[in-house]
């Protein structure tokens, strides 16, 4: 079995080997039994169904929740030789019953279908007639995190997925996440009935990726525009909150030059799907969108993902900017935010209708990726952290490895803000205290007559975005909480008191000036650079490839990734033999591109 899953992984996929515990994967299922497996976006999971469902006998059953994602796997699997299909809803009644004859008549090796479908009566008597006319090979359970109600992509009908097991035991079931924590495993594992399959927990480190954090700093766009300039041409993804900033952001790229488009829940259908379409069919569209927009997105050429605001918890966080850089080649993730951001989750949170057990642990994710955000060490080691796998930290692909940040002794600053929060009636925001601490006499100040407390100018040695950084840290070190019944008005917790009474020193980040931080080109190894004569080559390759892309109507990648296209200009293969030796050119890829890849060097040399 191990030497024809290699054989298949060489002449289909066009891998030379397996990566990190795909093999032992594929060997457990392949042989029957059911799995547990999680590992990061890009990882390779969809080879670890995708490959015992060619091995066994039978229509290997993909539950998937998006229809977008089943569509571009369904489609970089035809490319490859494989018989997939999906049944989802843009199917019509006489497309879906075609998918159903090919299932039932054994002529599909992968078929992808949505939760919500495959728990229909109709769909599951389906099933037993396949199963017992060509065998069920497996059933792969997608996205799993899906299952926990304490995730943040909750799908209900994940919980009825048990059905399959009770239903057929004999079938191997695999469950696959790239996001979850140790509960989120947990309940993966009791929600599925998978308590006795074996687990395989990859490392969640994606060491491609750069992490860099900065902080808002009043001047709008202008931070984003530096970012993406630095990333120019490039395909990458921006996440807002909210669907009027998603716009606003999209519109300030597109008066900037930048190829963008909006994507989120408010827009009509016809126009959030062709957006979708063009972002994954060319090259160098920026897409800003909700966290609508993303899960299962399968583009493995997008070279950055930036957060314009702070998103709800680690685990969103990591899932986002995980879908950069899918190829394995340098990508980078950045991530502004402020102490609004800050004050607008917790609201949120708290303006819920959740229960309170639910409430404690969003703030608890939310706290845990402040932590995050404000630290001084290596945020590779911090992010790992949450999901439970330890890091000796100095990554050197972060801002905080890189240009390590400098800290101050906060605790007077720290007491002053407290003190002025606590004299003032812990009824203002920030920017108002700060105005109290700076003295700085508005009309506001004049007419609570606040230029009379004793806090009054007593922090004018600190400037106003020092002093911003200050009420940030507090509120994300659990001192000061935003009061949503009073305009988000900052007030004093428990945890304000030791440090009142001298009873506790503070360390803080101190925030240099966007300018004087170090700009470097992302990831933790460079591209293969080209020579001049390749980098022709690799040109003339991406434009056949997206004419290509043009006439199928796929997106580009699955006609050949960057990466392989990057590999053959470099190689420069003079026939189809040396041609096939390239990684990412399976057999058939090889029969239907190759005298056409040959040709484009032919004509370039």
């Amino acid at each position: 079995m191990e030497n024809a899953a290699l054989e298949l992984l060489r002449t289909t996929f066009g891998h030379p080997g397996f990566r990190g515990e795909q093999a032992e994967i594929v060997a457990c299922v392949a042989g029957g039994n059911d799995a547990l497996v999680l590992m990061p976006t890009g990882g390779g999971k969809s080879l670890c169904y995708q490959l015992p469902a060619l091995l066994r006998d039978g229509c290997g059953i993909v539950v998937s929740p998006l229809i977008a994602l089943m569509q571009d796997q369904v489609e970089a699997l035809r490319q490859l030789g494989v018989r997939a299909a999906c049944l989802n809803s843009s199917l019509d009644a006489g497309a879906a019953a075609e998918v159903e004859r090919d299932l039932l008549a054994g002529d599909l090796d992968l078929l992808y279908v949505a939760p919500e479908r495959l728990l229909t009566g109709r769909f599951l008597h389906l099933l037993e007639r396949a199963h017992a006319s060509h065998g069920i090979a497996l059933f792969a359970i997608d996205e799993a995190h899906c299952v926990s109600h304490w995730g943040h992509d909750f799908r209900p009908e994940y919980r009825q997925l048990t059905i399959l097991h009770e239903r057929w035991p004999d079938v191997p079931r695999i469950a696959l996440t790239a996001t979850a924590d140790a509960p989120t495993r947990r309940e993966i594992a009791e929600r599925l009935a998978l308590e006795d399959a074996r687990r395989f927990v990859s490392s969640f480190d994606r060491p491609n990726i750069r992490y860099r954090v900065v902080q808002k700093d009043g001047k709008g766009s202008r931070a984003l525009l530096d970012f993406i300039a630095g990333h120019k041409g490039e395909s990458g993804i921006v996440y807002a909150f909210s669907r009027k900033r998603v716009e606003k952001v999209a519109e300030q790229l597109q008066l900037a030059g930048i190829d963008a488009l909006p994507y989120h829940a408010g827009m009509p259908n016809e126009q959030r799907a062709a957006n979708q379409r063009r972002f994954l069919q060319a090259d160098g569209v920026v897409m800003v969108a909700t966290i609508a927009f993303g899960m299962g997105i399968d583009k493995p050429d997008v070279r950055f993902v930036a957060h314009v605001d702070l998103p709800k918890s680690i685990e969103g966080y990591y899932q986002e900017t995980g879908r950069a850089g899918r190829d394995g080649e340098p990508a980078e993730a950045w991530l502004s935010y402020g102490l609004g951001d800050v004050v607008n989750l917790r609201q949120l949170i708290n303006q819920g209708e959740a229960g309170e057990e639910r409430k404690q642990l969003e703030v608890r994710k939310l706290d845990a990726l402040l932590g995050y955000c404000e630290s001084t060490d290596c945020r590779r080691q911090a992010l790992l952290g949450w999901f439970g796998e330890a890091h000796e930290g100095h990554c050197g692909n972060c801002d905080n490895c890189i240009d390590p940040p400098e800290s101050w002794d906060g605790t007077e600053a720290a007491r002053k803000a407290l003190s002025c929060v606590y004299r003032s009636g812990q009824r203002f925001g920030a920017g108002h205290l700060i105005d109290i601490l700076r003295g700085v006499a508005t009309d506001k100040v004049q007419r609570f007559g606040h230029g009379q407390l004793s806090t009054w100018g007593i922090g004018a040695d600190l400037d106003v975005r020092q002093w911003s950084g200050v009420f940030r840290q507090l509120v994300a070190a659990g001192l000061l909480e935003a009061d949503v019944d009073r305009h988000n008005a900052l007030r004093l917790t428990a945890l304000a008191t030791p440090v009142l009474r001298g009873e506790r020193t503070l360390r803080f980040r101190k925030d240099a000036p966007r300018s004087t931080r170090r700009r470097e080109r992302a990831g933790a190894a460079p591209m293969i650079e080209l020579a001049p004569e390749a980098a022709l080559r690799f040109d003339a390759l991406r434009e056949w490839r997206a004419t290509t892309a043009r006439e199928q109507n796929v997106p580009a990648y699955v006609i050949f990734h960057d990466a392989t296209l990057r590999a053959i200009a470099a190689a420069d293969p003079g026939d189809l033999d040396d041609l096939a030796g390239i990684a990412g050119i399976g057999g058939t890829k090889l029969e239907r591109y190759g005298e056409a890849v040959l040709q484009q060097l032919f004509d370039v040399a």
